[in-house]
């Protein structure tokens, strides 16, 4: 079995069988491709460990981040898994292989001024002004991560019980609420704006380029970035940093971890209580900052 055909199957496994997101299974196969062409002089088969030990050490020398080691390993692991599964192999060449350490790196969380700071920076008479308010108010207001964002359909909101249905990672499903500034901000912006734009093919989906096409990831990054800089915030601000922001403001404020994890989607609650830490820290500073015997 050649690596094209290896791959042609597990990316049917992980397709068919694997609940994953698409944004996961875009990771896994580039991940897999790229380690293939290092590799292509063997056959998936006859891969050991030692070509897996070449192939971390050869990526070490591009200075590529602990985090990505760690997914590039569980890439491979996750496809000779699979191999054993479908008893094409009976050795595990990942057996024995240490995954990096990942550090609890602490996210950046903007305040609530931050967040109205950027947002007081957009010029709501530019052609896209109007959307971009949306955008990232709908960021923060629901914790959206950013494939969620792009995807949402006007028929997920319910304006009249102030809910939105999110599609999440695995197609999960969970309902957050519709806060009164992000209902008028995108009745404003669906009614006004939106719809009079040619838009045909995504007649459902809430944000649209100028060509009425669907938004891409990139395009929301550099929305963010561009609306950061003019606000002359310096934290490292990506559409991420709203999400984190907006479950911190939950935990500061007194929220149940449980509904924190509820509106965020994770699967586990152990990934939700980094936000304690989060808040913790917080408390930390700002005694180091007011207190007299700091």
């Amino acid at each position: 079995m050649n690596w094209r055909v290896c791959l042609e199957n597990y990316y049917n496994h992980i397709t068919l069988e694997k609940n994953l997101s698409n944004n996961s299974i875009e990771s896994y196969m580039r991940d897999l491709t790229q380690f293939s062409e290092f590799n292509k002089k063997k056959r998936p088969l006859h891969i050991k460990r030692n070509d897996i030990i070449n192939y971390i050490n050869h990526i070490n020398k591009n200075k590529i981040s602990t985090r990505t080691q760690a997914r590039i390993l569980s890439s491979i692991r996750s496809l000779y898994d699979f191999l054993i599964l479908e008893n094409q192999l009976e050795i595990d060449p990942c057996k024995h292989i240490t995954t990096p350490q990942l550090g609890s790196k602490i996210p950046v969380v903007l305040s609530v001024e931050e967040i109205d700071k950027i947002i007081s920076f957009i010029d709501l008479s530019e052609e896209n002004g109007e959307r971009n308010r949306v955008i990232i108010e709908c960021l923060y207001s629901c914790g959206l991560r950013v494939s969620e964002l792009i995807s949402l359909r006007i028929s997920d909101i319910s304006f009249s019980e102030n809910i939105i249905k999110i599609i999440g990672k695995g197609d999960q499903q969970r309902i957050v609420p519709l806060s009164k500034t992000l209902k008028k901000y995108l009745n404003n912006y669906i009614n006004y704006i939106r719809s009079k734009q040619k838009n045909k093919k995504n007649n459902d989906i809430v944000f649209l380029n100028k060509r009425g096409g669907q938004l891409s990831r990139v395009m929301i990054f550099n929305i963010v970035k561009k609306y950061t800089k003019l606000s002359g915030i310096k934290k490292i601000v990506s559409p991420h940093t709203f999400r984190h922001s907006f479950a911190t403001h939950l935990v500061e404020g007194g929220a149940d971890l449980r509904v924190v994890q509820e509106m965020l989607g994770h699967a586990n609650i152990t990934t939700t209580e980094i936000y304690t830490h989060l808040s913790n820290e917080y408390l930390r500073q700002e005694i180091i900052t007011h207190h007299p015997r700091a």
